[in-house]
């Protein structure tokens, strides 16, 4: 049995307020015009953070292991997959509840290494009502074995998709998104670090502000009923990043797309009736 079942049943419950204020800085990161009563899609990644002290942050700036998540002794941490259930909007002004469970911890080799699966049930209340359900799969891993290279710019726009956007993940927006999930991971904003350290060419561009990225194109084709990504390459600072979609009725795929014709995030949505 693994060293880490133990953690498994794990549960945690924190509690936010869904301020003006906060929305505000969320849609000026992204360029958003909002000007309703509810929460844009996304805002939820942006509720209930981590509040450790600074004091007893890691060199590579996550909190320590060992408190709700388990105490994994593997350097590397990634957000790799989440399904997300929208089952009611998120009112401004209103009082959440998170209540977050761990569900399962699975051991695996990879091509890079040991690897390590915890997979967490999260559902997010507005007084009795359950507004979001979501299971996040978190990914723990060796550290890199040798440097990464620099993708190099070698495609154009992508083909074969009805949508195509091109973004510009510049340090600002990596900043700001760090900010609003107040995530301390140094790869996304301190550079020395992130190539000496975690050996990577340039800034990483996080997973979720990505996702978000591609819930927003969603949303403007229908109401999202679920909507399902998962993280399968590094997308860097200053790098040509492509959002592309595909829209069949009740259903979509969205897709972030690098400059070199890497697939980063790939996402699937289901809009409702």
């Amino acid at each position: 049995m693994s060293t880490y079942q133990a953690w498994v049943g794990k549960t945690l419950e924190q509690r936010d307020v869904i301020s003006q204020a906060g929305v505000d800085r969320f849609c000026a990161t992204f360029g958003l015009e909002h000007e309703g009563t509810f929460a844009p899609h996304g805002y939820h990644w942006c509720l209930c953070l981590p509040d450790t002290s600074t004091s007893e942050l890691g060199l590579d700036g996550h909190p320590p292991k060992g408190g709700f998540m388990p105490s994994i002794n593997l350097p590397r941490r990634m957000w790799a997959a989440s399904r997300v259930e929208f089952l009611r909007p998120l009112p401004l002004g209103a009082s959440i509840v998170r209540r977050s469970s761990i569900t399962a911890i699975n051991e695996k080799t990879g091509k890079t290494g040991a690897l390590v699966f915890v997979e967490v049930d999260l559902e997010t209340w507005v007084n009795d009502d359950i507004a979001i359900r979501e299971q996040q799969t978190i990914v723990y891993r060796e550290a890199a074995g040798s440097r990464t290279p620099l993708p190099k710019v070698s495609a154009g726009a992508p083909d074969g998709w009805q949508i195509v956007e091109q973004l510009k993940p510049e340090p600002t927006i990596l900043f700001r998104y760090s900010s609003l999930t107040f995530n301390t991971h140094r790869i996304h904003y301190d550079l020395p670090y992130a190539k000496s350290e975690e050996l990577y060419p340039a800034l990483v561009v996080q997973g979720p502000l990505m996702a978000t990225q591609a819930l927003q194109l969603a949303a403007q084709h229908g109401e999202i009923k679920e909507f399902s990504f998962k993280a399968l390459s590094a997308a860097f600072c200053d790098q040509p990043l492509y959002l592309t979609a595909n829209i069949n009725g009740r259903q979509g795929k969205v897709a972030t797309i690098g400059g070199d014709g890497r697939t980063c995030l790939k996402a699937d949505v289901i809009f409702k009736d």
